[in-house]
């Protein structure tokens, strides 16, 4: 569980520090800075806590198990952006997002969530290698 916990923490830093830095590019800045927190390496990796129920659903179709990986992720970002946001330490915030809930989560980023959760299984199922 340690090691997926690490992999997952490390895989979900650099994807956010990839997509942080998509925007740089986006908005044409030559640096293409990408950034992200110390408050999400332990966030990412949560998903490891999800394996049990990846290996359950492994044998239903991928858009069900994408939608429920989703799911998933929503909660988890849900609860860890309102209790770092109680303690004054949230990393994010997408009050500027017409799609926002709470300012914590972002309903236009599901897609985004349902690619991430596939990703995430297939890093936790092939973990034994």
């Amino acid at each position: 569980m340690k090691r997926n916990f690490l992999r997952c923490g490390m895989a979900g830093w650099c994807m956010e520090i990839l997509w942080t830095g998509l925007h740089s590019f986006r908005v044409r800045d030559p640096k293409l800075t990408g950034h992200s927190s110390l408050w999400m390496f332990p966030i990412y990796g949560c998903a490891a806590f999800l394996e049990p129920l990846m290996r359950r659903l492994i044998s239903t179709p991928f858009w069900k198990r994408g939608l429920i990986y989703m799911l998933c992720i929503y909660l988890g970002e849900y609860t860890s952006g309102i209790l770092l946001r109680y303690k004054n330490a949230c990393p994010w915030n997408y009050e500027k997002s017409p799609f926002h809930i709470q300012r914590v989560i972002r309903l236009d980023f599901a897609p985004l969530w349902f690619c991430a959760g596939l990703f995430f299984e297939r890093l936790l199922m092939h973990s034994d290698s």
